[in-house]
């Protein structure tokens, strides 16, 4: 299994504050090691290999996680559902549906 984070570099240089809270949450895990790659979506460089790999795979939005098993290729845009999923991390309701409404500001609920 492969495992790439592409994280989301503003244009002043800094990591945009999903990415930087992934990549520390990623750390206090102790998962950082089990990534095999991490790539740059530069905002200032939309030819970076970050841009180039959500146009590949219609992502909107950093960072995602790209797992590649034999010709299988998974695409998560949902940090928790990553975490959940490939690394079988617990992770609360809370959290997924806080990351999900964050995401997707226009869904409501009646």
């Amino acid at each position: 299994m492969k495992i790439t984070v592409v994280k989301k570099m503003k244009a002043d240089g800094t990591l945009c504050r999903k990415s930087a809270n992934v990549i520390d949450d990623l750390n206090r895990l102790g998962l950082v090691d089990q990534i095999d790659e991490f790539v740059v979506a530069e905002e200032h460089e939309p030819t970076s290999q970050g841009i180039a790999l959500a146009l590949k795979h219609n992502v909107d939005a950093a960072p995602f996680f790209i797992v590649e098993e034999g010709d299988s290729t998974r695409v998560y845009t949902t940090y928790f559902l990553f975490l959940k999923e490939i690394f079988n991390q617990e992770v609360s309701e809370d959290d997924e549906i806080a990351e999900i409404m964050a995401q997707n500001p226009d869904l409501s609920f009646i």
